[in-house]
């Protein structure tokens, strides 16, 4: 097999970069990007018995403790009987605890605790060293474009939930 360098394996796009070809090529890559980036962290989430759905709740949890059961449902875009599985696997597990909300005692505020902490911790270690590497061989530029791109496939509705996760954390 050869090692294929970076500036052979993806040339730039082509001034004509809205056509199906070059928008196949940039599907194709978020998908086997995505997959390699989430691939990095399977093997730590198989050994604790967990999958890439309790992986995004520890993710956005540790992001925003106390974050409500509806503004995760939100995040997540899954149904409430999926999330319900994921927060109570979790919860089992002592990687998660709620707490009622101070206003409304109904609410359910969710929080990581030490053990959860340490895991999400890990695996973002190992996804912050595969993206690191991918954005230092890209550069700054890449980078900033790379982001305006996936900000522009959130939409509208969506903007300022993801956006106010950037709020004093960046």
């Amino acid at each position: 097999m050869t090692d294929v360098s970076r500036s052979s394996a993806s040339p730039g796009a082509s001034p004509l970069f809205l056509r199906e070809d070059e928008i196949r090529r940039g599907v194709e890559l978020l998908y086997f990007g995505y997959t390699r980036l989430t691939n990095a962290i399977d093997q730590e989430l198989a050994k604790q018995g967990l999958g890439r759905a309790h992986h995004r709740a520890l993710y956005f949890i540790a992001r925003q403790p106390d974050l409500t059961v509806g503004e995760l449902l939100k995040l997540l875009a899954i149904t409430k009987q999926s999330l319900g599985r994921v927060l109570k696997e979790l919860q089992d597990r002592d990687f998660i605890e709620t707490l009622p909300g101070q206003v409304d005692r109904r609410q359910k505020l969710l929080r990581l605790t030490a053990k959860g902490k340490e895991l999400e911790a890990e695996l973002f270690r190992q996804l912050r060293g595969k993206l690191s590497s991918a954005y230092v061989s890209a550069g700054q530029e890449s980078v900033s474009g790379f982001w305006h791109v996936l900000e522009g496939l959130v939409p509208e509705s969506d903007q300022k939930m993801v956006f106010d996760l950037r709020k004093d954390k960046i």
